[in-house]
């Protein structure tokens, strides 16, 4: 789901972390305390290899994923694709993972619609898929009236673009729309279909499987096609293969470098300790306390809200997510400075990795 997401400026010592919780506990909340069991997520930390890993051993590890970053790309998609797919069916279990994402180009002008979207084509054990998102210009999550004097708007252009990676794909879908919002559908009942990221006018996302491992590799290099040859970074994200596997993809001829992606468990005290290690790269993220708006603010719209720490280049700062906005925008601003007792700034994340 899109989430609205407010930050402090990231120059917070691990001390004031803590008296960030001391000051939720003041205003109603129950934070996570220093010698509580925590899972922390880190992500985009540099490595020279796969045996960077190694570094986290002193930890319970889940969802650890290399990812190759390939900047400024300009080669065939479809024989990158190829050659991640060789490996991935050499190496395939239940348990292995592997995906490339690589932008497309809506053409036509939108409004509520940013030009640049994503796509991602995917292996998994025994079958494919195609995942294709677009990114809105503005957050509107579901629930939210604010924007429906411009629904007609919204569910249009959303359809269009749908249409648009589905003709290039050709693909067995349909996007249609009623006067609340856009939905997907597919006659073919051995491609399973999923729509995510949703937003008061539909699924932002789709993702079609397939058993044919094969089907996807040439459409997405026709959805590749739309970007014209501009530089792009491109991704492959390689879950859980070994390490002696992950050198395997490494002998591909390409200019790269890769960064992992995990879940820790930990205690909270330990967070500086991790942060460190990840040097000035990696970001990690945790959270201090989960709760309902209503339990502090009862004369607002009830919003599930998630306050968390992110660390990054040995400083933390302060992130609030919510799932829609309790009040309007400014007085949601205000009252969030005054349930951390600092000043923050909307800062929603990227729909892109």
């Amino acid at each position: 789901m899109r989430e609205h997401r407010w930050e402090t400026p990231p120059f917070l010592s691990f001390d004031d972390i803590l008296q960030t919780t001391q000051q939720l506990q003041q205003a109603g909340l129950t934070p996570a305390h220093i010698e509580k069991d925590i899972i922390c997520y880190i992500e985009e930390w540099s490595v020279s290899g796969p045996q960077g890993i190694h570094a986290l051993d002193p930890w319970p590890l889940e969802d650890v994923t290399l990812i190759h970053i390939l900047d400024n790309w300009t080669g065939d998609f479809f024989l990158l694709a190829g050659q991640y797919h060789t490996l991935v069916q050499q190496y395939q279990s239940v348990n292995t993972y592997c995906s490339i994402c690589h932008p497309w180009r809506i053409d036509e002008h939108m409004v509520t619609l940013l030009p640049e979207a994503m796509f991602w084509l995917g292996f998994r054990h025994a079958h494919a898929f195609i995942r294709v998102r677009v990114h809105t210009t503005e957050i509107v999550a579901p629930g939210e009236t604010w924007a429906d004097h411009q629904r007609p708007m919204w569910l249009t252009e959303r359809q269009t673009a749908f249409q648009a990676a589905i003709k290039t794909l050709d693909l067995p879908l349909e996007a249609v729309a009623d006067q609340r919002q856009v939905q997907l559908l597919t006659p073919r009942q051995d491609t399973p279909l999923f729509c995510s990221w949703p937003d008061a006018f539909g699924p932002c996302q789709f993702e079609l499987n397939s058993p044919d491992v094969f089907e996807f590799l040439v459409p997405a290099s026709q959805l590749a096609a739309t970007w014209q040859g501009a530089p792009q970074p491109v991704r492959a994200y390689l879950t859980g293969f070994t390490e002696e596997e992950l050198l395997h993809f490494d002998s591909f001829d390409l200019q790269k470098h890769s960064v992992y992606r995990c879940s820790v468990h930990c205690v909270m005290n330990e967070l500086p300790e991790l942060l460190t290690i990840l040097g000035n790269t990696g970001r990690l993220y945790s959270t201090l306390c989960e709760f309902q708006t209503s339990s502090i603010l009862p004369n607002g719209e009830d919003s599930a809200a998630i306050i968390g720490l992110v660390g990054h280049q040995g400083k933390f700062q302060i992130e609030v997510r919510l799932n829609r906005y309790p009040v309007n925008p400014q007085d949601t601003t205000d009252w969030l400075e005054s349930v951390i007792g600092r000043p923050v700034t909307y800062a929603p994340l990227s729909a892109f990795p």
